[in-house]
């Protein structure tokens, strides 16, 4: 989910009601000026925020930040996530610090994790610690347009084993995660981190599928200044529920909101929040070898929801037997056991009204490879289409699958393999989307690639295309791996068309 950038827009809002603009009338006008079409400008500011990755002292984590080099963007800027972490009072419970171990507490609390350097290529950086913390950040002038960052993180053993991979969100109010669960064989977390410098007040609402569970300690959580609170979702209520909806929205001020799921002898991994609800949703990028894929859905409004449900596969789109639609009842989870769904070949899946009624939902896949001890699980949320541009920013020379599927009209897209955080050349390729299909592709690897790279992709022509990015590790013997979606970047804004007009300030 995406906070709409709306600072342009105020100013131009701001300007216009003092010096007047377009479809104003002057004196002595006939009619009403027309309004020039609106313009596309670039962001000047984005915000990106990053859960604490792992409290295990056998995980990996690995930051990746990331903007494509592109026109306008303003000033030259910077891009930097620092610790989400209150900087340290100089008197608490009796304790004073000298001024001079003040200012060096504040420096070292106020040290960037990791800072970009460069248009079109990524900066990385790396930690094995089990206290790392939340990570906030900030992209500003020419740094922020399609700025994007990912958090990716090994764990070899233990109960989170996996690959555990995140696109770092921006800071919004609502967000709805189907797919989670307060079951005995899960340890779900939503992360909960505000980077401003007042304090937000959040509530966690759960649906399973019989409607609300109950909970009195999910209503009214503080979570402080420039910090992270993480929440154990089955400590908020009592009841266990294989398939649960989350949802966290904000009485005041704004947070990023991620969900950490482990499962037993399974694997772990990040949920995404799906994207708003609507009456048709994508989640696109079921790998070919999945062994089971479970759909979770769930209507937040008054009235039940009857979607019909397509794989939109290799060469066309079809029903799975039996499961072609779902009857999602009112604020009740609803889930299907689609199993091997893809049999062979990746697909994307599609949800849409089935009785013409258009009730908005929400929805999330969870989606396992491997069997036996070697099981590794991962999600999908709906996504929003690659729009303008798209970026996932942590990719390796080997792992690195995209899918891209047309719901709609046949598409082509534009993809770029950025250089390497360490070294390489740019590579760009151009794919065509079938309508009603998925197009799974390894992308060409940047010539002479050292370090990892980002892969942007963009619309140029026909209708709209949704993205997947599957990144695979094979660790102990496991092919771990991670899905993460690419929705629009958000990296322009749509500002109105405006011609001064002082002849309306005459008495």
């Amino acid at each position: 989910m995406k906070s709409t950038p709306l600072s342009l827009i105020a100013g131009v809002v701001a300007l216009a009601a003092v010096t007047g603009f377009a479809a104003l009338t002057a004196p002595g006008d006939e009619g009403v000026t027309e309004a020039k079409a609106a313009a596309r400008l670039p962001v000047e500011r984005s915000s990106l925020l990053c859960p604490a990755p792992s409290t295990s002292d056998l995980a990996e984590t690995t930051y990746t930040s990331f903007t494509p080099a592109g026109e306008g963007g303003g000033e030259a800027g910077a891009a930097e996530l620092t610790p989400a972490e209150p900087l340290p009072a100089d008197e608490d419970a009796g304790k004073k610090k000298d001024q001079d171990d003040a200012d060096k507490d504040e420096a070292a609390d106020t040290k960037p994790v990791i800072s970009l350097k460069e248009l079109g290529k990524p900066s990385t950086a790396d930690t094995s610690k089990s206290d790392a913390p939340a990570l906030v950040g900030t992209a500003t002038g020419s740094f922020a347009p399609g700025w994007a960052a990912q958090q990716t993180t090994v764990a070899e053993a233990g109960g989170a084993r996996g690959l555990l991979g995140v696109s770092c969100t921006a800071p919004d109010t609502d967000f709805w995660f189907p797919g989670a669960s307060t079951g005995a064989s899960r340890q779900d977390y939503v992360h909960l981190t505000n980077p401003d410098d007042t304090a937000a007040v959040a509530d966690i609402e759960l649906y399973g599928a019989e409607g609300a569970l109950k909970s009195d300690v999910g209503e009214g959580i503080t979570v402080p200044a420039r910090s992270s609170v993480p929440m154990l979702i089955s400590t908020l209520t009592s009841e266990a529920a294989e398939n649960v909806t989350v949802h966290v929205t904000t009485r005041t001020g704004r947070v990023g909101a991620v969900v950490s799921a482990a499962e037993d002898e399974v694997g772990s991994d990040w949920l995404a929040a799906s994207a708003d609800p609507a009456s048709t949703q994508v989640l696109p990028g079921i790998p070919a070898d999945a062994t089971s894929v479970r759909l979770v859905a769930f209507a937040p409004g008054e009235d039940d929801a009857d979607v019909k449900v397509q794989l939109m596969g290799k060469n066309a789109t079809f029903s799975p037997a039996g499961n072609d639609t779902l009857h999602i009842k009112s604020r009740m989870t609803a889930s299907v056991d689609l199993k091997d769904v893809t049999r062979g070949e990746p697909g994307s899946l599609r949800l849409s009204p089935a009785d013409g009624s258009r009730t908005p939902v929400v929805a999330a896949l969870r989606v396992v490879r491997g069997t036996g001890a070697k099981q590794e699980v991962a999600f999908i949320p709906a996504t929003g289409p690659v729009g303008e541009r798209a970026t996932v920013a942590d990719n390796r020379a080997k792992g690195s699958v995209l899918s891209l599927t047309a719901p709609g009209e046949t598409a082509e897209v534009k993809v770029t393999a950025s250089a390497g955080s360490e070294g390489g050349e740019a590579a760009v390729k151009t794919y065509t989307v079938k309508s009603g299909t998925t197009l799974e592709v390894t992308p060409e690897v940047p010539a002479g690639l050292k370090g990892g790279y980002a892969l942007t992709v963009e619309s140029e022509s026909g209708g709209p295309v949704h993205a997947a990015r599957t990144l695979t590790l094979k660790e102990g013997g496991i092919d771990m791996f991670t899905v993460q979606t690419l929705p629009d970047d958000g990296g322009t804004v749509e500002v109105p068309a405006v011609e001064q007009d002082l002849t309306v300030l005459d008495d």
